[in-house]
């Protein structure tokens, strides 16, 4: 008994160990499982993160048999479950016995694979204090139940995967701030040095047109004043993109005043109601001012439609113009009107961006978020 005691110690001392060493959520949790189930008589496992929605994602999981792993943990990703549904109810107040799982039972039901001997399982809770962020499940073939000594070895285990998801957690968004607060610093910056400095350019050359007597040199002049209103706006347009202005008004006040800073005349249609997490909402933000710089730079017209259509696990957001249009041609990158840009910010958030267009028939941009 002492012995076995002395084993679990050293077993929580080395997951404790590799879980404070580890900074990446799924790494930390995939290595933490990997050797839990190493140490034990445990043998396969898998981790569901469930957000405030009650939406839960298969994050990782280990040695899990052929019929389990099927088509990318179809069965386990599909469907409800008791865990999940003991999870939402708030029944979960420790290690538990799981009598029946519906995704175990569909898979064997399949017949698509070999299950391994698993037929049930154990879960647990992941938290931290009364935060909740998901679930950890383990078993063994044929095995129905575990024992008191071995739950309570499993909630250890949680406990403390569920301490360092909050420490991951927490260090995200410190670093979100502290880059929030540097993109102000810089917007500060720029708007107090080179803002005011193209500003100043601009009435110099405005004031040396109107003196100058040659057509050749006040044409200059003119130029020079054309030129840096341009950078101007496309300074301002910058400072907009660090700090977005407005945003904290809501997204479509937000992207309506970046327009109206653009010269443009937004015209919005909004189906559904807008209660967004806030970095759904800035990539939104994000991608849009992409889209709306693309409309003044090179469609050639001053209105654009902005369609925003929420449903219960997405958002769309459609950004159309009539303007020029250009010609798609799947062999061809666009960086100049930021097509790349926009489709890495989307693919972040596990979203997507399309987009149609004809020459001068105009340009429809679509983008799909999750949330």
């Amino acid at each position: 008994m002492l012995s076995n005691e002395h084993s679990n110690i050293v077993l929580l001392k080395e997951i404790a160990e590799l879980l404070n060493e580890e900074t990446e959520m799924i790494p930390m949790l995939q290595g933490a499982l990997r050797k839990f189930l190493t140490g034990t008589k445990f043998e396969t496992g898998w981790i569901f993160f469930i957000d405030t929605k009650e939406k839960h994602q298969l994050l990782a999981y280990e040695n899990l048999p052929t019929a389990l792993e099927y088509g990318s943990c179809h069965q386990l990703q599909k469907g409800g479950c008791w865990c999940v549904s003991k999870y939402r109810n708030g029944e979960l107040k420790k290690a538990t016995n799981i009598i029946e799982c519906q995704r175990i039972e569909s898979a064997i039901d399949s017949k698509v694979d070999d299950y391994g001997g698993i037929t049930h399982h154990a879960t647990v809770a992941l938290q931290s204090g009364q935060e909740r962020f998901g679930l950890l499940n383990v078993a063994t073939p044929y095995t129905v139940g575990f024992i008191d000594d071995e739950l309570a070895l499993l909630e250890s285990v949680a406990f403390q995967m569920g301490s360092a998801i909050k420490r991951i957690l927490l260090t995200k968004q410190e670093q979100e701030m502290a880059l929030v607060q540097e993109r102000n610093r810089l917007a500060r910056d720029l708007h107090d040095s080179v803002n005011q400095l193209l500003f100043s350019v601009t009435l110099t050359a405005r004031g040396g047109s109107e003196l100058a007597e040659q057509p050749q040199v006040k044409a200059t002049f003119r130029e020079i004043q054309h030129l840096t209103q341009e950078a101007l706006t496309e300074m301002r347009a910058l400072i907009w993109q660090l700090r977005p202005k407005g945003l904290e008004s809501g997204l479509i006040e937000g992207l309506k005043g970046y327009a109206e800073m653009l010269g443009l005349s937004l015209t919005t249609n909004v189906s559904g109601v807008i209660i967004l997490p806030s970095r759904t909402e800035e990539t939104l933000f994000r991608i849009a001012q992409e889209g709306l710089n693309n409309v003044r730079k090179h469609a050639g017209v001053q209105e654009a439609e902005l369609f925003i259509t929420v449903t219960p696990s997405d958002v769309l957001l459609v950004l159309k113009d009539e303007g020029g249009g250009f010609q798609m041609d799947s062999n061809v990158r666009l960086p100049s009107i930021g097509i790349q840009s926009m489709q890495d910010r989307a693919r972040a958030a596990r979203g997507s961006v399309d987009w149609v267009s004809e020459m001068e028939k105009g340009t429809e941009i679509l983008i799909r978020l999750p949330y």
